[in-house]
């Protein structure tokens, strides 16, 4: 008698170093891959904004369309549903009898939900979760997840010694497709973006990884890392790894061995240092669920913002006056992208120079970057407003300051503001 399984793909995009969907393969005869495109990514929310905007979604169609091509290389075929999670898992389960359910383990509260819900309503299937998004494993964290040390710092002295697996190859093959289970008819139109360097897919990120490394950027990457622009000044993985289409433990392995081979040095370091931020707030988002999303953050007493649309508005089009915030905003809007320094000043401006609430910034930043990850978006976002992981509390750039150290020519803000 067959067995068919049920592989729920979400955050880990790619056929390497995924677990998750090597247990899937080993424990049935029949698969069927399915991905769930929300509908409601694509309705305004409480804060104004769409969870998906058009420069994520022109990136996450480019990787479904490389995972497709890369499943039917197997045999294999990608199920696309224009459905809740819930809804549209609930139907495969019920019209193929499925036996068993698999997923990449996530730090997205509401796809934790959707999980939780799915196992109460089908008690006689068996669901299980692999760690795929992150360096550890959550049974090899030295504390229990409540235990959860509070500041990044913290956490680094206690999991920098911890080893980290290697990647895992491809599969060998994969279980046959159920054949007669549907896509959805159609999807969304996206953007046409052919300057945007990052292109989505497992392909394109291997490709940038393998690129990335051949060259002295990660030498350099401590000195260059906070430049407003310039595609080789930061590592740019964040894309690929938001949603899965690279894994941090290939990054990891591909930095060993560069330092092995070519050099090791502050800046290789650094680069792990900032792939350990990453993880923090991984198990950040674990630990604190839907508390990442409410305004007070971690602390008893929430901040008191004005909520002023008009002023959130001229923020979100780069039109608050404030010349380095502007030109940050216009390139994010037109490109989806920002860099990390940037991100810094402007959520700092919108919280403190206009004192707005962090929660609108970290909606519009879901809406617009193509690297949105969502437990270091909220995390972040908390940790600048004051609420959040930082020992410190509230932040607050000097804009002035960071203008002549960043753009001391007016480059950048000449590039953005006189388009």
């Amino acid at each position: 008698m067959s067995i068919t399984g049920l592989y729920w793909f979400t955050q880990d995009l790619r056929l390497q170093d995924n677990a998750a969907l090597l247990e899937a393969a080993r424990r049935c005869d029949r698969l069927l891959c399915a991905y769930c495109v929300d509908p409601v990514w694509f309705k305004i929310n409480e804060f104004g904004c769409t969870s998906l905007g058009s420069h994520r979604w022109r990136f996450l169609k480019e990787t479904l369309h490389d995972l497709e091509e890369q499943l039917a290389a197997y045999g294999q075929r990608l199920i696309l549903r224009f459905q809740s999670p819930e809804q549209a898992l609930n139907e495969l389960i019920a019209q193929h009898e499925v036996a068993f359910v698999v997923r990449s383990q996530s730090a997205d509260w509401y796809l934790q939900k959707t999980w939780g819900a799915l196992k109460q309503r089908w008690p006689q299937v068996a669901f299980h979760e692999q760690t795929t998004h992150t360096l550890f494993d959550q049974d090899a964290l030295p504390f229990e997840l409540d235990e959860l040390p509070g500041t990044f710092t913290q956490f680094r002295k206690r999991v920098e010694p911890l080893a980290i697996k290697a990647p895992l190859a491809v599969p060998d093959t994969l279980p046959r497709p159920v054949s007669n289970a549907q896509s959805s008819p159609s999807l969304p139109q996206a953007i046409v973006d052919p300057d945007s360097p990052f292109k989505g897919g497992e392909r394109e990120g291997l490709a940038h990884l393998d690129a990335y490394f051949q060259g002295s950027y990660a030498a350099h990457y401590k000195e260059t890392r906070n430049a407003l622009e310039g595609w080789q000044n930061s590592s740019k993985f964040s894309a690929w790894l938001a949603n899965g289409s690279l894994s941090a433990r290939q990054i990891v392995d591909r930095l060993r061995r560069f330092e092995n081979e070519v050099e090791a040095n502050e800046s290789t370091y650094w680069i792990y240092f900032e792939l350990l931020w990453r993880e923090f707030y991984q198990w950040y988002a674990h630990a604190h669920g839907a508390r990442l999303f409410v305004l007070k953050g971690l602390k008893a007493k929430p901040p008191e913002p004005d909520r002023d649309i008009e002023r959130f508005t001229a923020w979100c089009q780069g039109e608050t006056g404030l010349a380095i915030v502007d030109a940050c905003m216009r390139e994010l809007n037109a490109t989806g992208y920002m860099s990390n320094r940037g991100r810094q000043l402007v959520a700092s401006a919108l919280i403190n120079e206009l004192n707005q609430d962090w929660r609108w910034g970290a909606a519009c930043f879901e809406q617009q970057l193509v690297d949105y990850d969502v437990a270091s978006n909220w995390g972040n976002w908390q940790y600048l407003g004051g609420v959040g992981a930082d020992p410190r509390g509230l932040r607050r750039f000097d804009l002035a300051k960071q203008t002549a150290q960043y753009d001391p020519e007016g480059v950048f803000i000449s590039r953005w503001l006189d388009r």
